[in-house]
């Protein structure tokens, strides 16, 4: 008899523990999403002032030119070699 009670009592919590799960799981993930929308919100508050110091220097000339890139020759790749098939 006290294995059946073991039993009824084990099937008893996992379907309460189902049942609470459907309702708060959605409360549970949206506080989830929040907490984590704000802490993005700061950590971007932050980058974007350190940009707008960076921006506000007046007066500063800044030339920003491209790194020249070496052409290579497409024509001189390698030696081609033609194979024939030998019966």
């Amino acid at each position: 008899m006290a294995f059946l009670k073991t039993i009824l009592f084990i099937l008893l919590g996992y379907y309460l523990l189902k049942i609470l799960a459907k309702l708060f799981a959605p409360k549970i993930i949206n506080y989830a999403a929040k907490k984590t929308e704000s802490h993005f919100k700061q950590a971007f508050e932050g980058f974007d002032q350190q940009q707008r110091s960076a921006d506000e220097q007046v007066g500063d000339v800044i030339i920003k030119k491209k790194s020249a890139k070496r052409k290579m020759d497409s024509e001189k790749v390698g030696e081609y070699i033609d194979f024939e098939e030998v019966d």
